[in-house]
């Protein structure tokens, strides 16, 4: 008799057909859409980025860390600084982003991995206060005011011509199509990446690790092995969204690159309302906050208070957030990762049902 074990769904397969025609009209955007929805489309995918890895690094690592600022400022400083210093052009200097991410997680994990719980996310957040302080005084990337992409790197950068040429824009416009392309490809990357992670044996040990660290290190699981492979994997990725997201900008300051409010409050409150532990959550949760920034954003304060609202009333309602109600009542799973023992004798859910 033979058995196997199963992650594929039927709304999995279909998910899969969809969600190629879907990559392709979003690959093609440009061709058929106004500036101002590339610049919208942009700010989805990187806020989409930088919300898989914290839900990775939370929800399925369960290191709840407030300081993942640290690693958007450092990786857009060390874009500007490859450009402005080492003369490299913005779009390979954004693999720098990454690689600054991946070196300040060494020791930011260093000492955040000796505290646990609330005493963890609060530590996480002083290092990134720290970080942020020690960069202020960088005075040849313009100190605590910040400073610029000098003018022939944005417009001499990698493949602006070329799109110019292809569709037939001025300069600006070409490079935000250039900016929603690399976002593109890092949003596809990031969510295959995950996906493939969760559906291997280090996915397992990742959840066992989340549930109950001393289970799991009871059954050989090496945990402080997996904290360290999900805590580097979530900077190198937010370091490298920070680059792009700067390159973009192509202006910095310690402020803007190192606040709490943009790269952190308003990630965690995505994958809250969307569902933590879920690939689908943030998804969900960045169209979701997208479309309440657009309706609200001119409210000031009433904005913040609305999210928070929201944010509380979805945990009290739904503590596995929205797209957790929804999988919960209706079973759809677009990203399935649990494993299903099928073969003779075994039932299936709808012979169970019954």
């Amino acid at each position: 008799m033979a058995y196997s074990v199963t992650t594929r769904m039927p709304a999995s397969r279909v998910t899969g057909a969809l969600a190629i025609g879907l990559v392709a009209v979003l690959v093609a955007l440009p061709l058929f859409a106004g500036r101002g929805t590339i610049q919208d489309m942009f700010f989805i995918l990187t806020m989409l980025v930088l919300a898989q890895f914290w839900n990775l690094l939370a929800g399925y690592g369960g290191l709840v860390s407030v300081g993942q600022q640290a690693f958007v400022g450092i990786g857009a400083y060390a874009m500007f600084a490859a450009v402005i210093l080492a003369g490299m052009d913005p779009v390979p200097a954004i693999l720098v982003a990454g690689l600054a991410g991946l070196v300040l997680a060494v020791p930011f994990a260093f000492f955040a991995f000796r505290l646990n719980g609330a005493y963890f996310a609060i530590g996480t957040w002083v290092l990134a206060e720290v970080v942020r302080l020690l960069v202020a005084q960088w005075k040849a990337l313009g100190g605590g005011t910040g400073t610029s992409l000098p003018r022939d790197a944005t417009r001499d950068m990698w493949f602006v011509e070329g799109i110019q040429t292809l569709l037939d824009i001025r300069a600006p416009a070409a490079r935000d199509i250039l900016a929603y392309w690399l976002a593109l490809a890092l949003a596809l990357v990031t969510i295959g990446g995950i996906y493939w992670l969760l559906r291997t044996r280090r996915g397992l040990a990742l959840a066992a690790v989340r549930d109950n660290t001393q289970a799991a290190q009871s059954v050989g699981v090496d945990a402080g092995r997996m904290k360290w492979i999900v805590f580097l994997t979530s900077a190198l990725g937010t370091g490298l969204a920070g680059g792009l997201i700067y390159m973009q900008k192509a202006r910095i300051s310690p402020d803007a690159a190192f606040s709490l409010t943009d790269w952190t409050a308003y990630v965690i409150f995505i994958v809250v309302i969307g569902g933590i532990g879920t690939i689908e959550g943030p998804i969900l949760g960045v169209l979701i906050f997208f479309a309440l920034q657009s309706l609200l954003a001119d409210f000031g304060s009433w904005y913040l208070m609305t999210l928070g609202v929201l944010a509380i009333a979805v945990m009290l309602v739904a503590p596995r957030g929205l797209w957790g109600l929804l999988s919960e009542r209706t079973g759809l799973q677009l990203f399935p990762i649990q494993r299903r023992l099928s073969g003779p004798n075994i039932p299936t859910s709808r012979d169970a049902a019954r």
